[in-house]
């Protein structure tokens, strides 16, 4: 399957690329809408139904008609003398606010993309008086858009609603203030602009200045990134129109994930083959382009396969996962995945054949012998004193393991921690009033014995909320139309997102629910403390799960690669002590350098999947071509030096790509855990764990590391004894 693949796209490249143009382009541009229409906004939705915040979820959605896709901004309205609120400046506050509630809010088109492939967010928001604070220095307003915090057209809309506010109140001698997840969201996103930007360009220029220093190439320069982009928009058009026809709901950080995955991975992939294409024609100058691309491409084509199957095989256990965010990442980056295979080997084996022996001009390296340079002398270093470097690489994983002493994990979702205005505004509503007015946590009940609900029936259990501590204050009860459901908003003096709140609201609050609920009723806590409760509790159970499936697939799938039994538990345990050092790096610099509460929560999850399966590819690359090696007449140690010296250039520049891929994160608010361990857990992927400790092993074990199977070398016949075989050249030689 894989040859006749190869084969196919080198004997017809300028097919396989316009297609896969074609192709590209129109996945590409019909990405943003298709994922519009499968993003969802509440992360309560992706809990199971079981779960009571779930449960409280869906009575205010069916019971009160809560809009499941709404976000809630809060705006502060006071004087801008700073002096207290009067009767007329209420008055004044509340026309204001009705003729912005009665104002549709087109959403600012940008000028690079048709308008019907751009998913239009323009609405009229809803607008309600929230509360006043008790010196009357303010009063809140409470606004309600439709649409993802994430979603750069909900965004737009946000903004141009935040600047007719200010201007419509400046004007009526008012100041505003504006907060919640979707004003904090702008504001970081705004802070940040530039320095996304200059990643994302230093990012490419890092790529393109890798593989010119490598290649001495423009066209293996610049094909990586266009090649990665055509097949990543592909990719990304696959996944939502799975996502669609599947009826699979994904998180609106998922296509940004996918991206960041495949622009790694993919230029992985192609340096890769590009490595090994260049090594083929300085050894055959005789052998036609295409004929070398064909050959080259089928044969590390089995080894990018098992690479990729390896991480679509890791991520596939996240459907047994009972987070749905979690159990829909899973398939979706399955999916890209399996896309950039097809890509690795239809487009890219038909770049290498159309641009042939041009892909490295100008530079002149395909006609001589390179000089024996660092990866020579590593691999060199590495099979003299084996002992003594994997003594080193042990040594340094495991001191840099010791930082998991003492880990905790933060369930917090508080921002970034910038000081932005809505979070000026957050601390201004806080010293007046409980930090929970603008994020209420809301016990919702039921009535299931027939009769309807009354305010004076549910007196004894708001009664009771208000003696929790930590509860600011409680909101007067509010009945549905029909009496059947009530809801009772909490007001905590923590921040919703902080894990005070969260600890306040699966335990006191609900003890508090659960001893007081009325007889004949049902109820549940809701709201942001309440679901990030939830969630723990769920990737808790998630972690023990995943865990094991996952490193089960991942062996199951180096035991068929590799034919081995010893193999596949060295490369499994290699990367276990990868993942523990990245971890407990993590751990040391996070929780004991910088003081947070801990590590996020999502961290082992993330780190397990993304630097076990990827991690997993560098050692496929190493020990794929280490058997091969081993398969030439003489020592298994110089083997593994000649394994060494030709995939390192490989390995180290795929794993820089990839470690400064994952690196630009950090300039997404949030994200900076999941930067830093990431970009480090891939460098020491590559360069410790696939240069350093498994060639150390297999030069210690020689060939006795394809136990029960090992390779014979090649003119041999049986134990010791020789076939005959023509006198062959050192060039000859070298393309085996």
């Amino acid at each position: 399957m894989i040859r006749a693949l190869t084969g196919y796209s080198t004997k017809h490249p300028w097919k396989v690329i316009a297609l896969w143009a074609v192709l590209g382009l129109a996945l590409t541009a019909l990405a943003p809408t298709l994922f519009a229409r499968v993003t969802q906004n509440q992360t309560g939705n992706f809990l199971p139904r079981s779960y009571d915040s779930a449960a409280a979820l869906r009575i205010a959605e069916e019971r009160f008609g809560v809009d499941p896709d709404a976000t809630t901004v809060t705006v502060l309205v006071g004087r801008a003398d700073g002096k207290a609120l009067g009767a007329a400046d209420h008055q004044r506050v509340e026309a204001e606010a009705a003729k912005l509630g009665g104002r549709r809010v087109v959403m600012p088109r940008e000028d690079d993309g048709p308008e019907f492939l751009i998913p239009d967010r323009s609405q009229t928001p809803r607008i309600a008086p929230a509360m006043t604070a008790p010196d009357r220095s303010f009063e809140l307003l409470s606004v309600e858009l439709t649409g993802n915090p994430s979603d750069t057209g909900v965004q737009g809309v946000y903004r141009a609603f935040r600047d007719a506010a200010r201007t419509q109140f400046g004007e009526a001698g008012m100041r505003t203030g504006f907060t919640g997840a979707l004003a904090d969201t702008v504001d970081t996103t705004d802070a940040n602009k530039t320095a996304t930007t200059i990643g994302g360009a230093l990012l490419m220029g890092l790529i393109v200045l890798l593989n010119v220093l490598v290649f001495r190439s423009v066209l293996a320069a610049v094909l990586p990134l266009l090649a990665v982009a055509i097949i990543g928009g592909a990719a990304a058009g696959a996944v939502a129109l799975v996502a669609m026809l599947t009826g699979l709901e994904l998180d609106a950080g998922t296509p940004g994930l996918i991206n960041v995955v495949l622009l790694g991975i993919g230029i992985d992939y192609l340096l890769f083959l590009l490595f090994r294409f260049r090594e083929q024609l300085r050894s055959r100058p005789e052998q036609l382009a295409r004929e070398a691309a064909g050959e080259v491409c089928a044969r590390v084509g089995t080894a990018i396969t098992s690479a990729a199957l390896t991480i679509v095989a890791a991520f596939a256990t996240l459907g047994v996962a009972t987070f749905g965010q979690f159990r829909s990442l899973g398939p979706a980056i399955a999916v890209a995945v399996l896309v950039m295979l097809f890509g690795s080997l239809t487009l890219l084996p038909a770049l290498l054949a159309a641009a042939g022996r041009k892909m490295f001009w100008p530079s002149r390296a395909l006609r001589h012998e390179p000089r024996e340079g660092r990866a020579a002398r590593l691999g060199a270093l590495v099979t003299r004193r084996p002992l003594l470097m994997l003594a080193a690489s042990v040594a340094l994983l495991g001191a840099l393991a010791a930082g998991l002493i003492g880990i905790r994990m933060d369930y917090g979702q508080g921002g970034s921690g910038d000081k932005t205005p809505a979070a000026a505004t957050a601390a201004e509503i806080s010293r007046a009033l409980p930090a929970g007015v603008s994020d209420p946590t809301s016990v919702y009940v039921t009535a299931n014995d027939g009769g309807p609900l009354t305010v004076t029936r549910l007196d004894g259990l708001s009664h009771a909320l208000t003696q929790v501590k930590g509860v600011g204050q409680v909101a007067p009860t509010v009945l549905n139309k029909d009496h059947r459901a009530a809801r009772i908003d909490l007001y905590p003096t923590a921040d919703p997102q902080s894990e005070q709140a969260r600890d306040l609201a699966s335990g006191p609050i609900r003890d508090a629910v659960a001893r007081h609920t009325p007889a004949g009723t049902t109820a549940h806590v809701g709201g942001t403390p309440a679901i990030i409760a939830d969630i723990s509790t769920a990737v808790d159970h998630d972690l023990r799960i995943v865990f094991p499936v996952a490193a089960a697939l991942i062996g199951l799938i180096l035991l068929l690669l590799l034919r081995s039994l010893l193999a596949p538990v060295i490369l499994m345990i290699s990367v276990g002590l990868g993942f523990a050092a990245t971890l407990g790096a993590a751990t040391l610099l996070f929780q004991h350098g910088l003081g947070k509460p801990g590590v996020s929560f999502t961290l082992p999850l993330v780190l397990f999947l993304f630097v076990v399966a990827l991690g997993t590819d560098y050692n496929i690359l190493i020990t794929d071509r280490i058997r091969e090696e081993m398969r030439h007449p003489g020592p298994a140690r110089a083997a593994v030096a000649r394994a060494v010296r030709h995939t390192a250039p490989a390995i180290a520049t795929a794993g820089l790509v990839l470690a400064a891929s994952f690196a630009s994160l950090a300039t997404t608010p949030g994200s900076e855990q999941v930067a830093f361990a990431m970009a480090l857990g891939i460098m020491l992927s590559a360069l410790v764990l696939s240069l350093v400790l498994v060639p150390a092993l297999a030069a210690l074990l020689g060939r006795a590391i394809w136990w029960p199977v090992r390779p014979v070398p090649q003119g041999f016949k049986g134990r010791g004894e020789l076939r005959a075989q023509p006198p062959t050249t050192r060039t000859q030689q070298r393309t085996h």
